[in-house]
């Protein structure tokens, strides 16, 4: 274990001690709570929860467990790389591919697994061992541009970037029926359904202690199409916010599932698609700051195969 220790100034006093450490030790407030959790952070001598409100003077110690090797194994899976530097990789995510290994399963063929193997090791460990590297991440089934840190810096400042919504992130989807507006803003916060553990779900109002947080997706009409006297509109998205299953969930609350969504889509409407793997729903670009430069990268990908196929497909008359 290795340990830094910090006395509260006058300034912070009042702060949330997560937000607090944060800020002071350069971590996200993923990590800290994780470390709250598991004993490493004292104040005084003394746990405290996370929502502990910092005093003058608080003695704050701060103790990191040092990296442990990964048990999790490196296979070469040809990974489609967008870009790549010493300190992030890019990568275009095929649809089927997990994003990274479970507690329950899936300990192969992820990304994280072929992420070993082409960075050989060398990828940030703010994330633990399941998920070494993973900023964001991708459903199985959704496919396209997802970036990996290959350093704790990298990382959290990467991390930064999304919690200040100036990490850009763009999707394409095709819905099921006919949007009233060309664009548009969805707003509802979500958290997991108290009906259906697979399914999140849109609340009336946020509750973080009860993990329902507030949830943006602007969106904008690229295609309007009827096919088999059914509408169907071709989306461009832009998350504000990166809540799990955001866009899914969102357009179904809307009253447009994506297609090819199982979870939130119903047989009857997904009937027309049998061919799909999963939804309709594609990562097409990201834009942020480079987190050591600071130089503005823009990264996109075309469409893959599966949905140009559903566009030529209504495209049918």
């Amino acid at each position: 274990m290795t340990a830094k220790s910090i006395a509260a100034a006058r300034e912070d006093a009042g702060k949330r001690m997560d937000v607090y450490i944060s800020e002071k030790f350069d971590l996200t407030r993923s990590a800290v709570c994780k470390m709250i959790e598991n004993g490493g952070i004292s104040v005084n001598g003394a746990r405290k929860e996370k929502n502990y409100r910092i005093k003058e003077g608080d003695a704050v110690e701060v103790s990191a467990p040092e990296p442990k090797e990964t048990n999790i194994i490196a296979q070469d899976l040809n990974l489609d790389v967008l870009y790549e530097d010493g300190d992030l990789i890019v990568i275009n995510k095929a649809q089927g591919m997990t994003a990274h290994p479970s507690r329950h399963g899936d300990f192969e063929g992820t990304l994280v697994n072929a992420l070993l193997y082409h960075c050989k090791g060398s990828l940030s460990g703010i994330n633990g061992e399941i998920r070494p590297g993973i900023v964001h991440r991708l459903d199985k089934n959704t496919s396209g541009v997802m970036i990996a840190a290959k350093s704790d810096r990298a990382h959290t400042e990467l991390a930064k970037q999304i919690k200040a919504h100036t990490f850009e992130r763009i999707y394409n989807a095709v819905v099921f029926g006919a949007l009233k507006n060309d664009a548009g803003t969805i707003q509802f916060p979500l958290g997991r359904s108290k009906k259906d553990f697979r399914k999140v779900a849109a609340y009336k109002n946020a509750d973080p202690e009860n993990k329902i947080r507030e949830a943006v997706t602007h969106y904008e009409v690229l295609g309007r199409y009827t096919f088999k006297s059914n509408g169907y509109t071709h989306l461009k998205l832009r998350l504000e916010t990166g809540r799990t299953h955001q866009i899914r969930a969102h357009m179904a609350h809307f009253g447009h599932p994506v297609i090819g969504d199982e979870v939130y889509g119903t047989a009857a409407q997904n009937k027309n698609f049998a061919f799909l793997a999963g939804q309709c729903l594609h990562s097409k670009s990201i834009k942020f700051a480079h987190p050591i430069s600071g130089e503005t990268v823009f990264i996109e990908s075309g469409l893959p195969d599966y949905f140009k196929k559903v566009l030529e497909l209504l495209n049918l008359k």
